[in-house]
């Protein structure tokens, strides 16, 4: 590694060290607003069971973070963003990939026979 390199990240970790010591504030936060997951769901006007069909997680999760016991994380927050953003669309692609799905199982079974 190269000299200017490595001075450069031992300084961002000794920046680092500080900040979370509370030496130092950061120069940057990310403050990201927990989603209201319920109200995403009733926007798709879907029960509980079915919404949680739909963007492929267990009912019981999809309870958890409804009740805000968790925050979804990851593409599962991407999923709910878009959803909350743009319901109907989200809907929309979603019955698209149902029925493409369909197709290629029917495709896949019938050449299997």
């Amino acid at each position: 590694m190269k000299k200017e390199l490595f001075d450069d990240l031992l300084q961002s970790v000794q920046e680092a060290g500080a900040i979370m010591r509370g030496e130092k504030a950061p120069s940057r936060v990310f403050d990201f607003m927990p989603l209201d997951v319920k109200a995403v769901r009733e926007k798709l006007n879907k029960s509980q069971h079915e919404f949680a069909l739909m963007i492929g997680v267990s009912t019981s999760t999809l309870q958890d973070w409804e009740k805000e016991c968790c925050i979804p994380q990851g593409d599962a927050r991407a999923v709910l963003k878009i959803a909350e953003k743009n319901p109907q669309e989200f809907a929309e692609v979603l019955e698209v990939c149902k029925k493409s799905l369909v197709e290629d199982r029917q495709v896949s079974s019938s050449q299997q026979d």
